[in-house]
């Protein structure tokens, strides 16, 4: 009981706040960048909760702008904290951050994602991916350019187990746009089901954990921000590839409002569209009549699997793009990369 209480103790000495360091150092926020600072530091001590009990942990911090969240995460007993920040005008005041945490702050002036975050903690805080989650973790207040394609980035490493997950099941603490936060978490058949809840549900669980109005943040965005937990499952609930279950989603919900058989269609060349649809859909045992919002993941894990099959059978499919075939009929030449992918 002492040990945990000596652990929780530290507290960072008296400091400008996080508004007079905005003035100190001219900082304004860069709508370009869709930036966003949270300044009231009892809504980022309650993001950092969200994360569970920092004592000793290692974390990463994404984009740590003027250092809120960033004293939350170091007053909670966080040992190893490393920031990862991409605007160069941040770091004079974090690096006084720093100072008055002495070797418990760690400064990276780059972009997240670019950053080998494998290479930023030792490799003795891993552990089996069927044991308990590593003492790490990963807190951010994103942008909201960046938050989208980061966090599919990061699912991608949960799949393969690699970037922060070769630590092992490595969670995560992110805000996004309360929209976005929705469909991470969108069950079936709610209408903000997409391929985010499919995405991320298939390799996660997710929780959606408070929102955060819009008048919290300097500028004031035009929509509220929700803050979102991530712990990766033990075993994925689709056993198929990322980027094979990635576009069998992504080709689903490309017409979320007609039946989910229009956009698995978009899977096969024009010339064999019909065929190799129906019997995906045989195959998968799926009412070619649901609304991809009706999708289960059980649902997309048949299809997956079915999919998965054909390309086994007929390996061009694997890269055929509709997209493409379409660019190349406007150009006149007509022929498809996967047209004649029968044996």
């Amino acid at each position: 009981m002492a040990v945990a209480k000596k652990v929780a103790s530290f507290r960072l000495p008296p400091l400008p706040t996080v508004g007079e360091l905005i003035k100190l150092y001219n900082l304004r926020a860069e709508k370009q960048l869709s930036q966003n600072f949270l300044l009231d530091l009892r809504l980022t001590d309650k993001i950092v909760r969200q994360a569970g009990c920092l004592n000793n942990a290692h974390v990463c911090e994404v984009g740590p702008g003027p250092g809120g969240i960033t004293r939350s995460i170091l007053n909670a007993g966080a040992a190893d904290l490393l920031v990862v920040e991409k605007d160069s005008r941040f770091i004079p005041g974090l690096k006084l951050l720093s100072e008055a945490a002495p070797g418990k702050l760690r400064i990276v002036h780059g972009d997240i994602l670019t950053y080998r975050m494998d290479r930023g903690f030792p490799t003795d805080i891993s552990k089996p991916w069927d044991q308990e989650p590593p003492n790490l973790h990963i807190i951010g207040n994103l942008p909201f350019s960046v938050s989208t394609p980061l966090i599919i980035k990061w699912l991608e490493n949960v799949a393969n187990r690699t970037g922060p997950f070769a630590f092992g099941r490595t969670r995560l603490t992110l805000t996004f746009q309360k929209e976005v936060a929705e469909r991470l978490t969108a069950s079936t058949g709610s209408r903000q089901r997409s391929r985010l809840s499919i995405m991320a549900q298939y390799l996660c669980t997710v929780h959606n954990c408070f929102t955060i109005p819009g008048r919290a943040f300097v500028p004031k965005p035009e929509v509220d921000v929700g803050v979102v937990h991530f712990t990766p499952l033990l075993q994925p609930r689709i056993q198929q590839p990322f980027k094979l279950v990635e576009k069998v989603v992504r080709n689903v919900f490309q017409f979320r409002r007609k039946h989910c058989h229009k956009g698995l269609q978009k899977l096969f060349p024009e010339a064999r569209r019909a065929e190799l649809t129906q019997e995906m859909m045989q195959e998968a045992d799926v009412d070619p009549l649901l609304r991809p919002t009706e999708l289960s993941i059980p649902h997309i894990q048949a299809l997956a699997d079915a999919y998965a099959g054909l390309c086994r059978r007929e390996p061009g499919l694997l890269s055929y793009e509709f997209r493409e075939e379409l660019r190349l009929r406007r150009l006149g030449t007509g022929n498809s990369p996967a047209a004649d992918a029968r044996p």
